[in-house]
């Protein structure tokens, strides 16, 4: 008998009342057991959750000596006392840092020079005292660099509080507005605000116009977007000319402008709605720079005159090519830089705009993550981006748009001697059922042997578009200098090879996203990477939904499974627009109110798949905060497995009670729960014992 039996035989896993709840649609009846557990003023409710999480921590007992030592080997890594890299903006430097033993930032500013007096802003720490839970939401100065407007959300639930901050006296303007989004823009006349506010499902709808120093029961309603499947967001082009009004749903923008010099003035439309049709707004001088998958599947990019920026005056500059994606684009004064993706791998381009001459950015590892950082300036020649892949940590540079060289600013320090040639990273690729070839991105210590028995942790997203980043953790190398290998699944539903890569992945082709990871693990089993005896896989949000669906399809593939707030409850989620987000999934996923879509999601949806039969050894984690994953998706989940499967494997739900969909908050925090998953992880591969590097 293993240790996890005789735990068992002392510690009795939670058993979850069952109140049979019928939910019938297209003549198809399912029977929801634990339906009940959506009503959080039911006391069983917070009961259940609470006894799961204490069995939780009776099974993890016998490696908390084990956490401890991860969370110090990760803490060790980290320089608690750092400074992010000023950006100029004005006569001014921005900067945020950190201090030892404090979970969160500071954020300050110089003016000047570099050598000036340090100016605090805002200390994040202060903020969130007496708080289980702080997340920093807008950030934005005035135009004069005198007022602050930032927002602060204290649960996790995503609801921010809206306050002003004067950076002359540094005190509080009186009012305070609550319920906001994060997203906000300042008029050019320094007192004007423009902000977006939440419904009751979390959906940002409605944008106002504040005025300083008066109440916001005074505040002026511009837009309601009364369509729930669009959210809408509110921002400022870097030109500071105009502010932009964002109306965007999962394959649909419309974008509307506002003077920014006249802010009492209306927003006029750039182009109406069109369904399909989604873009990206840029302003320089007498034109908007638009990109558009307007008949043009992988983007496109066109300019229009500002005076009449309707569709039959847009003028192609970059046409639509089948083997590139056009990411987006960023203007400056005299440049504009191009990010594209080719064969999986992001690129960079930058144009003069007077002379038309181009220089690309290019970097030299076979995987690797790439991204612009803050350049709030429009009159520079100097591009800021940071840089990281699987063995470089994350590096921030000034690259001359002039003369094409770049300068290392920082690489984020790895403490206690991190050397980077002693790791290795590939790009790999593997076959899907189909013939389409898969990307796998993968690192490991040198040294190890390709002989079947490496322990490998595999991961993947696979969903919205959004391309899963082959980027540095210091944390992973506690994993890492154990000799466990990692991996990156770049499966269909992501945007890795192009848009076809991600429309490929959704809707009726949604199982495209699960076979392609199995045939990735497949794969790396095949080619003695590993074996399923000594595999992990792990997947948060979307990506737990891609762990449940896996797990059911081939239970026998994977040692163990890590799914983070994991989207499992497809159907009955989605057929539901009072959560936020619901309405906005169909155009991801489907509508179930379609009989066709209705049976596709059934037929993999997690929760509805749940069989007798043996299942991994899993840790499933919740935030009762969620408001994008309710937390009794994997409560719901967690219960119907336990009723259910036939086996004696270790099955665990976490709860945060104080959190959202990102866990915990501070830094400290956050560590702690990282290193707990990272106990499961070795403790459920034989590797728990190894306490040492």
């Amino acid at each position: 008998m293993n240790k996890d039996n005789v735990v068992q035989n002392i510690v009795t896993p939670p058993i979850a009342e069952q109140q049979p709840q019928v939910l019938e649609l297209h003549s198809d009846r399912r029977i929801d057991k634990f339906f009940w557990m959506r009503d959080l003023e039911n006391p069983k409710v917070t009961a259940y959750l609470e006894a799961e999480n204490a069995y939780t921590a009776a099974m993890m007992q016998h490696t908390e000596t084990l956490q401890t030592q991860i969370y110090n080997e990760m803490l060790a890594r980290i320089k608690e006392t750092d400074l992010s890299v000023p950006f100029p903006k004005d006569e001014y430097y921005y900067y945020s840092r950190t201090e030892e033993g404090k979970a969160y930032a500071i954020h300050c500013r110089k003016k000047g020079s570099l050598d000036a007096a340090e100016e605090v802003l805002i200390d994040e720490n202060e903020l969130a005292a007496g708080h289980d839970f702080f997340e920093l939401g807008v950030f934005e100065v005035s135009p004069n660099h005198q007022i602050l407007a930032y927002s602060v959300d204290t649960s996790g639930s995503e609801q921010y509080t809206l306050c002003f901050l004067d950076l002359t006296t540094h005190q509080l303007y009186p009012e305070t507005i609550a319920e906001t989004y994060f997203s906000f823009a300042w008029g050019n006349d320094n007192k004007t605000g423009f902000y977006t506010t939440i419904d009751d499902a979390n959906r940002p709808d409605k944008l106002l116009k504040h005025t300083l120093g008066t109440s916001p029961d005074k505040d002026v309603l511009i837009y309601e977007e009364t369509d729930d499947i669009y959210h809408l967001y509110v921002g400022k082009t870097r030109s500071q000319s105009y502010i932009m009004m964002l109306l965007q749903s999962s394959i649909t923008t419309e974008v509307h402008y506002l003077d920014a010099n006249s802010p009492q003035g209306d927003f006029q439309i750039i182009h109406p709605r069109t369904t399909g049709v989604e873009y990206d707004v840029e302003h320089h001088s007498d034109y908007f720079y638009i990109v558009t998958n307007d008949k043009a599947t992988n983007f496109k990019l066109v300019k229009t005159p500002v005076a009449t920026p309707s569709q039959e005056n847009w003028q192609t500059i970059i046409p639509h090519r089948e083997d590139v994606l056009l990411l987006g684009v960023s203007l400056f004064a005299n440049h504009l830089v191009i990010y594209e993706r080719k064969g999986g791998l992001q690129t960079a381009r930058v144009q003069n705009l007077s002379t038309g001459e181009e220089n690309n950015i290019s970097f030299p590892e076979p995987t690797y993550e790439f991204d612009e950082g803050n350049n709030p300036e429009f009159n520079t020649i100097i591009l800021r981006f940071h840089y990281t892949s699987l063995i470089t940590p994350q590096s921030v540079f000034d690259y001359n748009m002039e003369t094409n060289q770049r300068e290392l600013k920082k690489q984020t320090e790895v403490l206690g001697g991190y050397d980077k040639t002693q790791y290795q990273s590939e790009w790999l690729m593997a076959t899907a059922t189909d013939g389409t070839k898969i990307p796998i991105s993968i690192v490991y210590k040198q040294g190890i042997n390709k002989d079947g028995k490496n322990p490998l942790l595999l991961t993947g997203y696979g969903a919205y578009g959004s391309s899963y980043p082959a980027s540095f953790s210091s944390t992973r190398l506690t994993l890492l200098d154990r000799g466990v290998v990692f991996a990156i699944a770049h499966i269909r539903g992501g945007e890795e090879m192009g848009r076809k890569w991600y429309e490929e992945g959704k809707f009726l082709q949604k199982k495209n996203t699960f076979t392609d990871f199995i045939a990735c693990a497949e794969y790396l089993i095949a080619k003695n990477w590993t074996a399923s005896d000594r595999l992990v896989i792990t997947g948060g949000s979307a990506g737990g939904l891609l762990m449940g669906a896996v797990m059911n399809m081939r239970p026998d593939l994977f040692k163990a499974v890590v799914a983070n707030v994991p989207f499992v409850d497809v159907v009955t989620t989605i057929l539901d627009t009072s959560l936020p987000l619901s309405a906005m999934e169909w155009e991801e996923w489907g509508n179930p109110n379609d009989k066709v879509y209705y049976d596709y999601m059934k037929s993999y949806s997690p929760y509805d798949n749940v069989e007798a039969k043996n299942y991994p050894d899993l840790l499933i984690t919740a935030g009762l905060n969620d408001s994008r994953v309710k937390y009794w998706e994997p409560a719901k989940w967690t219960a119907k497995l336990r009723e259910i499967k036939t086996d004696n494997h270790l099955l665990l739900l976490k709860t945060n009670m104080g959190a959202g969909h990102s866990g915990a908050s501070g830094r400290y925090e956050s560590l702690r729960e990282l290193a707990f998953e990272d106990a499961f992880i070795l403790d459920r591969l034989g590797l728990g014992n190894n306490l040492s590097k």
